[in-house]
């Protein structure tokens, strides 16, 4: 299966807590998308792996994506060498995104921070033919997407672009609320995170409504572009 966009995270959870109105509005329109979690957030507070599966199961749903895969790496152990750099290329040649939606390279999580270095440099090397992987016993060709996008998680950044998401935020948010093991419950015993505080959900709504904002609409997600992005009709940029 070719993709048009594959969303990396660290944790089950990450993309839809920073890019999901864009995945619902790019598969809309008739894209295809996949999301790839690096690890399956095993060191979280709350919850535990097969809660956590069950979520992005679930979280995958609403989205309606193309496909959803685990990398299984060590929560808190991300890293990249050469090993992890190959299972990384081996699902770039497989599903040949022409994006890659990648978390940005500053962060409060050091995973997030390691999660950049590790797609960032699997994205160029999936382009070099001489680094040789298999895909169910058969060769892969070299393919390296178009570009990466970062999407934003603690660590605000003056953005490169903003998608309007207002027409698919309540998806989102839903795609987001499934991982309710993470999110505010009065009746568990749980030890609390920054998540599962009160007012936590609603503050990521304030943030993309704050983004949205900026470019007159009611809800936006950010993304930071490494380099200027293309533009052939000016006049498309503002409605």
């Amino acid at each position: 299966m070719k993709l048009d966009v594959l969303a990396i995270g660290a944790h089950p959870d990450d993309v839809e807590l920073t890019c999901g109105g864009t995945i619902l509005k790019l598969i809309k329109q008739g894209r295809k998308v996949g999301v790839l979690d690096l690890t399956e957030g095993e060191l979280g507070t709350r919850g535990s792996r097969q809660i956590r599966a069950d979520e992005a199961a679930e979280a995958s749903k609403i989205l309606k994506l193309s496909v959803r895969e685990s990398l299984g790496l060590p929560d808190g152990g991300i890293e990249s060498n050469a090993e992890t750099r190959a299972r990384v290329i081996r699902l770039i040649r497989r599903y040949r995104p022409e994006i890659l939606f990648i978390p940005f390279h500053t962060d409060r999580h050091p995973d997030h921070e390691r999660a950049h270095v590790l797609a960032r440099e699997s994205w160029f090397y999936s382009g070099l033919q001489k680094i040789v992987t298999e895909d169910a016993g058969n060769r892969q060709e070299a393919h390296r997407p178009k570009a990466y996008f970062c999407f934003m998680q603690w660590h605000q950044f003056v953005p490169s672009f903003i998608v309007d998401v207002s027409a698919e935020a309540e998806e989102a948010f839903k795609a987001m609320q499934a991982f309710r093991s993470q999110f505010f419950n009065p009746e568990s015993r749980e030890r609390e995170t920054l998540l599962s505080a009160p007012g936590f959900v609603e503050s990521m709504k304030n943030r993309l409504a704050y983004y949205g904002d900026r470019i007159g609409v009611r809800y936006g997600e950010p993304f930071y572009s490494p380099r200027p992005v293309k533009v052939d009709d000016i006049l498309t940029l503002y409605p």
